[in-house]
């Protein structure tokens, strides 16, 4: 420590020269983190497939969705028939 400094001036310094070590820190830890997600995320994110096999499995996708819409709504109507039957027969009692 220097003895013609005043202490406040001193700790300032200290202080300073603190904040400035963590900040160095912070940014190269952030950089670290950043590179090793990059690592990881080409590990983990699925191989880019070709338009071809892109555009069948779009189109399988589409198929999927449209046979479980029909599925359902026919299950629904039928689920619906059968209250309204229910209700119907309750009426006329």
């Amino acid at each position: 420590m220097d003895d013609e400094k005043p202490i406040t001036e001193q700790a300032m310094d200290t202080i300073t020269s603190a904040v400035e070590a963590t900040k160095d820190a912070a940014v190269t830890a952030v950089k670290q983190v950043r590179r090793a997600a990059k690592k990881v995320a080409k590990k983990v994110a699925p191989k880019k497939t070709s338009k071809k096999k892109a555009g069948k499995s779009s189109k399988k996708a589409a198929k999927k969705t449209a046979k479980k819409a029909g599925k359902t709504s026919t299950k629904k109507a039928a689920k619906k028939t059968t209250k309204t039957k229910k209700k119907a027969k309750k009426a006329k009692r």
